[in-house]
């Protein structure tokens, strides 16, 4: 009998490909943290032996969701300023309380925190975006978490820089010292087109070529944004993202509330990926992405949950059901983005928007054993018809029970095993306690 690592039995396997699949009874055989087989759970207990099994006799095993756009370290933001408009909320409260309060500390405290949270809500990686990258991606590491970590650029001094060439150069170092590591691949991460120049922009554009990397940025995130570009500029954002060479298949765009037809089509031809955060996106009264638009376009299209301060939480399987109904009612059409479209946008949708399709994704052999398992006989998934329904109309992150990256686990029977729960809630309350004592009284 052939030994593997580990071998998981599962109830129902959803590989996302091929799309719309159900494997009832199946499982996965695991060895250096790579998936070896997937086979029938009776022939698997025949034909392997392994190290150790993992019994899910009544769960639902899926790829790893991925977090196509957040901000990690704002989860020591949630619920600072709530129920304002993205630029009064950013200009009044954000940026102030980063200015006081960005640091190395705050964002391993603060990412650590996230980690937590997306590891018990069943993400397996995150693309983040935020200051401080080197310590994120560290962070992110030490937690067995996958990640991309943005390398942040924007035309204004902050704590990680001065000046667009500090954050370039310091970014290509973060770069280097992460581009062997098999958890951590690095993104361009200018913020926007109305935080970032010109020349910064065109210059990332050639080093994200040269380094074959993609380039993280809210884009059309507004229509106060498109309407301040047009009147200060004379084209809208994407049009200039055109000109400067980044509308291109290295380019995952977040948002994208505010489209065109024809910029729909220019965003298809291009080959970009589009990131729809649509919890943020309603709480923020920001626009709905034009999802069923651009996917009939043949836009490859992922999931985000933005920041913890703007959403207010890091919740995939959320987000899955947000998006879905969304998609529904803004199309008046009950079958656009059905619940198998929904949970693919949630995982091989963000893998190909990082570039990451060939190593995570979807359930399938050779690639690494990024999986979560969602036990589904609670009262509230009962009684179950398709499983793949119930994960995006039903569950909850709560029934997430078993979490693995690359083959490790994460969070065993909703026990996490790299990160101090007692720990991380000591730390958040000192951070609370910090950031409520220095704001001001008007904010």
């Amino acid at each position: 009998m052939e030994s593997v690592d580990t071998l998981i039995h599962a109830r129902w396997l959803i590989p996302v490909e091929p799309p719309a699949t159900v494997l009832p009874r199946h499982s996965v055989a695991i060895a250096n943290g790579r998936i070896t087989a997937i086979l029938p759970t009776a022939q698997a207990r025949t034909e392997l032996t392994a190290e150790r099994s993992v019994e899910l006799g009544e769960h639902a095993l899926i790829p790893g969701l991925i977090n196509a756009h957040t901000h990690a370290a704002m989860t020591l933001m949630r619920g600072l300023a709530d129920d304002l408009p993205l630029m009064q909320w950013l200009e009044h409260h954000i940026w102030p309380a980063e200015a006081k309060h960005a640091s190395p500390s705050f964002v391993a405290d603060g990412v650590r925190l996230a980690a937590a949270e997306m590891i018990r809500g069943g993400t397996t990686c995150f693309n983040d975006m935020y200051f401080f990258p080197d310590v994120a991606a560290q962070v992110a590491r030490d937690a067995g978490l996958r990640a991309c970590t943005g390398l942040i650029v924007i035309d204004f001094p902050t704590a990680w820089a001065r000046d667009a060439d500090e954050y370039l150069r310091k970014g290509l170092a973060v770069h280097e010292r992460f581009r062997d590591d098999p958890l951590i691949t690095t993104a361009f991460a200018p913020h926007a087109p109305y935080t970032v120049s010109d020349a910064p922009l065109e210059r990332l554009a050639t080093l994200a070529d040269e380094l074959d990397i993609p380039v993280h940025m809210h884009v059309h995130e507004t229509a106060f944004e498109v309407r301040q570009a047009e009147s200060e500029r004379g084209e809208r954002p994407l049009a200039r993202l055109e000109r400067l060479g980044l509308l291109s298949p290295r380019l995952v765009a977040v948002h994208m509330t505010q489209l065109a037809p024809a910029e729909i089509e220019r965003v298809a031809r291009a080959g970009a990926s589009v990131v729809h955060c649509p919890e943020s996106n309603l709480k923020l009264a920001s626009g709905t992405c034009p999802v069923v638009d651009l996917a009939r376009a043949g836009v490859g299209l992922a999931l985000g949950t933005d920041g913890a301060a703007s959403n207010n939480d890091l919740d995939m399987l959320g987000e899955m059901r947000t998006a879905a109904l969304l998609a529904k009612g803004a199309s008046a059409d009950p079958a656009a983005l059905p619940a198998h479209e929904a949970l693919a946008m949630a995982t091989l949708g963000g893998a190909r928007a990082l570039g990451l399709e060939r190593e995570i994704g979807s359930i399938a052999v050779g690639k690494w054993a990024d999986l979560a398992a969602l036990r589904l006989d609670e009262l509230e998934t009962q009684p179950l018809y398709n499983p793949v329904s119930h994960i995006v109309y039903s569950a909850s992150r709560c029934q997430v029970s078993d979490v693995w990256v690359a083959g490790r686990r994460l969070l065993d029977q909703r026990r996490l095993t790299t990160l101090d729960e007692a720990a991380l809630g000591a730390s958040a309350r000192r951070w609370h306690d910090r950031i409520a004592e220095d704001r001001t009284p008007e904010a």
